[in-house]
């Protein structure tokens, strides 16, 4: 029970993408202890309780009734602790629960998260590509028009995007990441990770689609795409524009430094300012 507030604790528990050894010892000893286990689908958190011979009783919580469940559960965590999980990985990453989690907020009701898997972020640690800074939209959409639309937002994004896909659209998500972002694009497509067919394939767009295309037992499976940012190719201006920039942003505003080099070297400010932006942003945040 959480003291502070007389109520119980909701715990957000991360449980196994695909191998079963991947649960933690605090997340069986947590799913022990509570009073209730919410979880995604019973049956399937039941696997996971027989293996660890956990007898906590469980109630449903996924996205057809998360609106009206947890005002039920809410209630039920005045008098004992819960443990929120979803079928796989962690609770909320694309997954029921943030409305449970957001309600018991608002009732000053303690929220503890007990971390473990998570597709998304054991794919991007394993991608070889930059993961401090990353876009994450899901799974791309299963229209081609809506599909186009996001592939075409993220074109010009510098961050590692992600994105999970199904078996039965890969190849045409593929195909739409060659035609829109390039098929030149590096492209780490992440699939049955943790799982007896883990595969981690990593190369051009054109490439990944080939390799797909070759052998129809590639697509089985669920996958997580990590896509390469767009590189930009920095701006280079004169070195005495240069210097009389680098002193005059670090007294006047971005505007006023861009404009006064301009009128004193007679150079575009649109060139200075794309310079500026890529070289000296960071001085004047």
């Amino acid at each position: 029970m959480n003291k502070k507030t007389n109520t119980g604790i909701l715990y957000v528990v991360a449980t196994p993408i695909g191998n079963i050894q991947d649960i933690t010892y605090r997340a069986v000893n947590i799913l022990q202890k509570v009073q209730l286990i919410a979880a995604e689908d019973t049956r399937h958190t039941k696997y996971i309780l027989e293996t660890f011979q956990i007898t906590t009783k469980m109630t449903s919580l996924h996205q057809y009734n998360e609106s009206y469940k947890t005002n039920k559960i809410i209630f039920l965590l005045k008098t004992m602790n819960i443990a929120l999980v979803s079928n796989a990985g962690t609770p909320t990453i694309h997954d029921p629960g943030y409305i449970l989690v957001q309600s018991c907020h608002k009732n000053n009701i303690q929220v503890v998260p007990i971390p473990g898997p998570c597709a998304l972020i054991a794919a991007l640690s394993a991608s070889g590509l930059p993961s401090n800074n990353f876009y994450y939209k899901g799974f791309l959409p299963r229209k081609t028009l809506l599909r186009k639309k996001i592939l075409l937002k993220t074109k010009n994004i510098q961050q590692t995007i992600v994105f999970y896909e199904s078996c039965h659209r890969i190849l045409h998500s593929m195909k739409d990441i060659v035609n829109y972002l390039g098929r030149n694009r590096i492209i780490v497509l992440v699939k049955e990770i943790t799982k007896k067919w883990e595969t981690i394939k990593y190369g051009p767009a054109s490439d990944i689609l080939l390799w797909l295309q070759q052998d129809h037992t590639r697509k089985k499976g669920e996958m997580v795409i990590v896509i390469s940012g767009i590189k930009l190719h920095k701006k280079t201006i004169p070195l005495n524009v240069h210097n009389t920039l680098s002193v005059l942003i670090k007294q006047l505003t971005l505007k006023q430094a861009i404009q006064l080099t301009s009128l004193i070297h007679k150079t575009n400010k649109n060139q200075i300012y794309t310079y500026a932006i890529q070289n000296f942003i960071h001085d004047k945040k």
